[in-house]
């Protein structure tokens, strides 16, 4: 796990060597093990290293090929690299090092993008060929590694967070508007743009490339992969099912324990986690464990539940991990929040500083940690979604429906209030075909709920797990930690978007004839949080972790801020967003703001979202 960057001057100037340093020593939290520079002419290369696989010299990047043909500079885990190594071995290649890097290098060598389908793991890489004067850009699957890049008609920028970029003398950083009004509907940005006006997020599945002997130097990009959620033609039966899940996460766990560091697992006490958890102590028996817990004393309603210490506690004595503990609480957030910010380059999804303070925790016993990510969005986490929108009459109402649940923070109906103050600049941001065009790539008869299921699932997968990705990497980085997500493996992958949705969801029955026959006066039973989701998951996930664990209501990661922002937080939060010289307020209207804000703090609306990503900006603003 590293962090790189690069420049390719396309009017030919040469590279700067003072400001490639610059643009590493950036995000030189990414790779505190070690540096490296690569100058050819117009074009530089630049990586800082985080040591997992062969701790040596040998593992040194940028990398340049036995040939001097290719140069590499790469971020990530290829989980399958020596299987690949021996694949590679036989067409003649021979290896210096244990690395995987020194396995995509060759891997790439040899079958050029191709490569990409080959990989299972997590990557973010530039790759150079000398001979062609063309740069290759690529991002895993699912976009678990960031890579950012600015191009203009001189230059061309990439970095794994935005600030080695920014680095850039005379760089002008100006506040993409349209972005802003995207995060602030979906609390996100479902398109390649950012806050950084220039700046753009390659897309995960993705490659792109920039070839000098051609006469337009600009960037292409291509899709090399997408999640395609569908039933199968002919199911097989549940058990069946269930011994092949069983099978691949299994494996999928045991091909990321690969490393020759410390190695740990967040242990939220929940079942993705717990699961996890359970089978790696099969080959790690003191594994070490982590979690993150909440001071409730001013907590109230559904928050009560928030702190989940007690359940971890009991995964972890039944597992027998070393176990340790942080308790969060409402000074926690304001504390963290100008490094958290200055981490996080934009808010994504949810309110992420309690996993800045996990990851710090993990980081000061370990070097690698497992996460559950992806458990949710791959097997129906999420039943109270996707039920909002199951029986519809075409593709555009099922649009409208579920677009409405995924305005997050600022409703549609008031963007133009709020936003007044730049309205003329992002009056022709239409969030509705934004997220009409995630669907836009993603095949797929719509002939009855099933077929809308999946598509909520190929949506969530592609934005709000994304989303989730960005964060939980610039966050375990932020302290050095690499972040892996055994339920990203490429085989679980592919069985679970084949799973049938009856495996998945529990009462997608009643819930369509709910639907069909009482329109005028639906139950709210099924579009509140249930433990309906997930259905072939915990009947798995019952060998290894409790009964009482597997049969739970969903719950997130997340802190009782509603209450915090209400009580012993409320002075932050006042004297940070009724401030009317507030950075915020050059962009949005002050008075609707405070009408907003205000419902949350008299009990009207839980704004606790909206209230955190103001927070968020107004920092990054400064």
């Amino acid at each position: 796990m590293c962090g790189i960057a690069g420049q390719l001057n396309t009017d030919n100037k040469p590279v700067s060597p003072a400001i490639l340093k610059r643009m590493t020593d950036a995000i030189a939290h990414r790779g505190p093990d070690g540096e490296g520079h690569w100058i050819e002419g117009n074009l530089g290369l630049g990586h800082r290293r985080l040591a997992i696989i062969d701790l040596s010299p040998a593992g040194h990047q940028p990398m340049v090929s036995s040939n001097d043909r290719y140069v590499l500079t790469y971020n990530g885990e290829i989980y399958n690299f020596r299987e690949l190594r021996t694949e590679l071995e036989s067409k003649g290649y021979w290896f210096r090092s244990e690395t995987d890097s020194e396995v995509v290098l060759h891997a790439l060598s040899e079958w050029g993008e191709k490569a990409l389908l080959k990989f299972n793991g997590m990557f973010a890489f530039a790759f150079w060929d000398r001979k062609e004067k063309e740069l290759l850009l690529a991002r895993d699957r699912y976009g678990i590694k960031p890579l950012y890049y600015y191009q203009d008609e001189n230059k061309f920028l990439f970095g794994s967070e935005q600030k080695a970029i920014i680095e850039q003398p005379n760089f002008d950083k100006k506040v993409n508007k349209k972005a802003l009004l995207e995060y602030l509907t979906f609390q996100n940005i479902f398109t390649d743009q950012t806050l950084v006006e220039g700046i753009h997020l390659l897309p995960p599945g993705h490659f792109a490339k920039i070839k000098l002997s051609k006469k337009d130097t600009k960037l292409s990009r291509t899709m090399y992969w997408d999640y395609h959620f569908s039933e199968p033609e002919t199911p097989s039966s549940e058990e069946e099912y269930l011994e092949e899940l069983d099978r691949l996460f299994k494996q999928a766990i045991n091909r990321q324990l690969v490393g020759d560091v410390e190695l740990g697992s967040y242990l939220s006490g929940g079942m993705d986690s717990g699961s996890i958890t359970a089978i790696a102590t099969q080959s790690f028996p003191y594994l070490k464990t982590f979690t993150c817990g909440f001071d409730l004393s001013s907590a109230s309603g559904i928050e009560l539940a928030f702190d989940e210490r007690a359940k971890a506690e009991a995964m972890s004595a039944r597992s027998k991990t070393e176990h340790y503990e942080m308790v969060l609480k409402a000074g926690d957030m304001e504390r963290c929040l100008p490094k958290l910010a200055w981490h996080l380059e934009e808010p994504r999804v949810g309110q992420s500083y309690p996993n800045f303070y996990a990851s710090k925790l993990a980081s000061k016993f370990v070097k690698v940690v497992l996460s559950g990510a992806g458990g949710d969005e791959l097997f129906g986490g999420y039943p109270w979604r996707y039920y909002r929108a199951v029986v519809n009459q075409d593709f555009d109402h099922y649009v409208d429906q579920y677009y409405k649940y995924w305005q997050r923070l600022i409703p549609r109906s008031i963007l133009k209030q709020v936003f007044a103050p730049i309205w003329d600049d992002v009056k022709d941001v239409d969030t509705r075909e934004i997220f009409r065009d995630v669907f836009s790539t993603h095949q797929n008869s719509l002939e009855k709920p099933e077929d809308y299921i999946n598509h909520s699932l190929y949506f969530e997968a592609k934005t709000f797990l994304h989303g989730l990705f960005v964060v939980e990497d610039k966050l375990s980085m932020a302290h050095s930690l690499e972040t892996r997500v055994p339920f990203m493996d490429n085989d679980l992958v592919d069985f679970a978007m084949k799973c049938p949705v009856n495996l998945k969801l529990n009462n997608l029955g009643e819930v369509v004839r709910i639907n069909e026959n009482d329109a005028g006066r639906k139950s709210s039973k099924y579009f509140q949080k249930t433990n309906d989701g997930k259905k072939i998951l915990r009947r798995m996930m019952k060998k290894y972790i409790p009964k009482e664990i597997t049969e739970a209501q969903k719950q997130g990661f997340s802190s009782p801020d509603a209450s915090w922002f209400k009580g012993e937080s409320i002075e932050f939060v006042k004297r940070t967003i009724f401030d009317t010289k507030a950075n915020i307020y050059d962009f949005l209207d002050y008075n609707s703001i405070e009408d907003l804000i205000a419902d949350h703090l008299d009990g009207k609306e839980n704004r606790r979202l909206l209230i955190w990503s103001l927070l968020n900006l107004e920092e990054i603003l400064k």
